[in-house]
């Protein structure tokens, strides 16, 4: 039985970072997938944990080598998945979590199209995500007004996902990311999959009778 690859976009300031953690700390039976970038670490963030993080000619490297499932180049740095780790994965059928953008996530879906849920996080109000940017307190004025007007654009993109969650309360929005995963791991081809004896006695079973 193969695993599901959870996806989880967001413009940036949404807050999908911080619900993927708190999914894991709630499920640790989904493993998180580290994506590769470019981008210098933010503070607390370590290498190996949060990010693999290298250099622009080690990602142009790695990209003609065919490493990545999927790659994109946001906000002016790259970002990649492996795919090894992932088909390794979900051959062995661990579920696993991915936090890439909209570009990623059709990539993804086009490679492995039945084995994709999809989710969409979005912040209540563009002033609410300003706000959000600002508190983070680690980007120029000038870095936040190109996330805005990035997420303006990337929220056009909405409609490409399966499911849609609008942060406004953290643990709201939690809750109902963890119904996603509950609800996609009962869908009949996944029980199928997860219960192969159940449903092969099923098949060959015969109607009771009244005694």
């Amino acid at each position: 039985m193969d695993g599901l690859l959870f996806i989880v976009a967001a413009p940036s300031g949404a807050g999908k970072t911080t619900l993927a953690h708190q999914l894991l700390a709630r499920m640790p039976d989904i493993a998180p997938s580290i994506s590769t970038t470019t981008r210098a670490p933010r503070p607390g963030e370590a290498n190996g944990r949060d990010y693999h993080f290298v250099d622009e000619a080690t990602f142009q490297a790695q990209l003609e080598a065919g490493t990545f499932l999927e790659w994109a180049k946001v906000h002016g740095n790259y970002y990649g998945t492996s795919k090894r780790w992932i088909l390794e994965a979900a051959a062995e059928g661990r579920d696993t979590i991915l936090e890439i953008d909209w570009q990623g996530a059709a990539q993804i879906r086009k490679a492995m199209p039945n084995k994709t849920v999809s989710v969409f996080v979005v912040p209540p109000s563009a002033e609410i995500l300003a706000k959000r940017l600002i508190g983070r307190e680690t980007d120029s004025a000038e870095v936040i007004q190109r996330r805005l007007k990035a997420a303006h654009e990337e929220m056009r993109h909405i409609h490409e996902f399966e499911y849609v969650i609008i942060n406004d309360v953290l643990e709201t929005a939690l809750e109902e990311l963890i119904a996603i995963v509950r609800a996609a791991r009962l869908t009949y081809a996944q029980q199928k999959e997860r219960h192969p004896a159940f449903f092969t006695a099923l098949d060959a079973a015969t109607p009771p009778t009244a005694t």
